[in-house]
């Protein structure tokens, strides 16, 4: 079925409504799922309606927690999740960053006793849409084994960056360091359709085109014994920076058994005058080359041409996912 924005938003948030969770946080992650859909990556949309539902009915995230923030310096923001999902922690650092960093020039705030963060793109560019230079680093449970070793110890740890151009949309940069995002397994899974080889491991180390195998396996880093690396550079700013858990530490973001699963996610935001007023058309100069140089085109411009045509024209539902969604809590 073909859906607006707002009745994709709506249920979404009726879902979570019936599951134990309030009004406002229901709000702030139907947001936030509807930009995934709209950056068309449905792994971190309305297929996360069932999981997130049942972990909020369950209790293992807390679908009533209010984030709370302490600024620990001028320029540092301290974000207690408090065991609720992730977007309303986010929402709140957002708000706090770009007066910050145009105060001190850089501002860095760091949540923990988090959840997933759905699409890092999304929180870089509103904050980038507000005027500053944006970089977010989050973990999640084990999926990645360090480079020669088999223990899950890192997530698959996405990485983003935005910052503002003159007179244009925003840069935005967004990889895991998996080869693929975690999510693609999972809506493989759901769907019953196979992996392509290359994305995952088993259990043993082997490689599989099974989505369920490979969610009970590891993730392929990306960039092999690179991709690692970056992942623990990743696991150090978003745990042992905040004290949220390390990912082998998390339980799964996937099902709704165990304890909440307390990951950390680190934002820095930086004012792009902070060394003198040139750096926006600077940054255009750089944009209009990569644009201008045949066969590439500027990271964000797909995800941004997306949601334009998206919000126009409606979003494509699996009508089976809709009506999953529409009966979650009756």
């Amino acid at each position: 079925m073909i859906m607006t924005a707002e009745e994709v938003r709506e249920l979404i948030a009726g879902a979570l409504r019936r599951s134990k969770t309030s009004e406002a946080n229901a709000a702030s992650v139907a947001n936030a799922l509807l930009a995934a859909e709209l950056a068309g990556q449905g792994g971190h949309g309305l297929r996360r309606v069932a999981a997130y539902s049942a972990q909020a009915r369950s209790g293992k995230v807390d679908g009533f927690a209010a984030p709370t923030g302490i600024p620990t310096r001028p320029g540092a923001l301290a974000v207690d999740a408090a065991n609720g999902f992730a977007y309303p922690a986010l929402d709140l650092a957002i708000d706090w960053l770009p007066e910050a960093a145009r105060s001190q020039g850089i501002a860095i705030a760091g949540i923990r006793r988090s959840h997933h963060c759905g699409v890092a793109g999304v929180p870089v560019e509103r904050l980038a849409e507000r005027g500053v230079i944006a970089l977010l680093f989050a973990n999640s449970p084990g999926a990645m084994a360090p480079w020669g070793a088999s223990r899950a110890l890192f997530g698959t740890d996405p990485i983003a960056f935005a910052a503002p151009i003159e007179d244009a949309d925003p840069i935005v940069v967004d990889v895991s360091l998996s080869k693929v995002a975690r999510g693609k397994v999972m809506a493989a899974a759901q769907k019953g359709e196979a992996i392509p080889e290359g994305w995952a491991l088993d259990v043993e180390g082997r490689p599989t085109t099974d989505p369920k195998v490979a969610l009970a396996g590891t993730m392929v880093p990306l960039g092999d014994a690179k991709g690692t690396a970056l992942a623990l550079m990743v696991e150090l700013l978003c745990a042992g920076l905040t004290g949220a858990n390390y990912a082998y530490e998390a339980t799964s973001f996937f099902d709704a058994e165990g304890t909440p699963p307390g990951v950390g996610q680190t934002l820095i935001a930086i004012d792009p005058a902070a060394f003198g007023p040139n750096a926006l058309s600077r940054f255009a100069v750089m944009a209009d080359a990569v644009a201008g140089s045949e066969g590439a085109r500027l990271p964000g411009r797909r995800r941004q041409e997306m949601r334009a045509r998206l919000l126009r024209d409606g979003i494509v539902v699996d009508d089976a996912l809709a009506a999953e969604i529409e009966a979650i809590g009756r």
